[in-house]
C-alpha cells in the first residue's frame, strides 16, 4: 500500500523541464496509460461503435418489419383458410342434407315400386287362380258332359232296338235335309 501512495506522491515530483521519457514505475503510469488508451478508444472507437450499433439496430428493425409482414401474411392466410373451411363446412352440410333427402326420396321410390310390384303380383296371382278355376270348371263340365253323353248313348243303345234305331236315324236325316233346303 505504501508503494501505491508513493506513486501518487511521485506525480507531484515530475520534472517540469520538458523532456519526454519513459516512466518505468508501473504503478505510477498504469492509471494514466489506461485513461489515455480509454480516451483514444472512446474518441476514435465511438464512430465504429455507433456504426456497429446502428447496423445492429437496422437489422433488428428490418427483422421486426419482416416479422410483422410475415405475421400479416399468416393472418391473411389464416382468414382465407377459415373462409375456405366455412365454405367447405357449408357445402358438406348441403351435401349431407341433400344426401339425406336423396336417400329418403330413393327409399320412398323403392317402397312405392315394391308396393306396385306386390300389387301386380297379387293381380297376376288372382288372374291365374281365376284362370285355373275356369279351366278346372271346364274340365269338370267336359267330363260330366262326356259321362252324360256316354250314359245317354249307353241308355239309348240298350233301349233302342234296330227298328227304333232306324227310325231315329231317318228322322234326323230328314231334319238335316230340311235344314239344307
Amino acid at each position: 500500500m505504501k508503494s501505491v501512495t508513493n506513486s501518487f506522491v511521485s506525480l507531484g515530483h515530475w520534472p517540469s523541464a520538458g523532456g519526454f521519457g519513459f516512466n518505468t514505475d508501473i504503478l505510477a503510469t498504469n492509471p494514466i496509460n489506461l485513461s489515455v488508451v480509454l480516451g483514444v478508444l472512446i474518441y476514435f472507437g465511438k464512430g465504429v461503435l455507433n456504426d456497429l450499433l446502428d447496423n445492429r439496430k437496422q437489422r433488428i428493425l428490418s427483422t421486426i418489419r419482416n416479422s410483422e409482414e410475415l405475421r400479416k401474411g399468416a393472418i391473411e392466410q389464416l382468414e382465407k383458410a377459415r373462409a375456405r373451411l366455412r365454405k367447405v363446412e357449408t357445402e358438406a352440410n348441403e351435401y349431407r342434407v341433400n344426401g339425406y333427402s336423396e336417400i329418403e326420396r330413393e327409399k320412398a321410390n323403392l317402397i312405392n315400386a315394391t308396393c306396385e310390384n306386390l300389387e301386380r303380383l297379387e293381380n297376376y296371382k288372382n288372374e291365374t287362380l281365376l284362370f285355373e278355376q275356369q279351366r278346372a270348371i271346364n274340365q269338370v263340365r267336359q267330363r260330366v258332359f262326356q259321362q252324360a253323353l256316354q250314359g245317354a248313348l249307353g241308355t239309348l243303345n240298350s233301349c233302342l232296338n234296330s227298328e227304333l234305331h232306324f227310325r231315329t236315324i231317318s228322322a234326323n236325316i230328314g231334319i238335316l235335309g230340311a235344314m239344307e233346303e
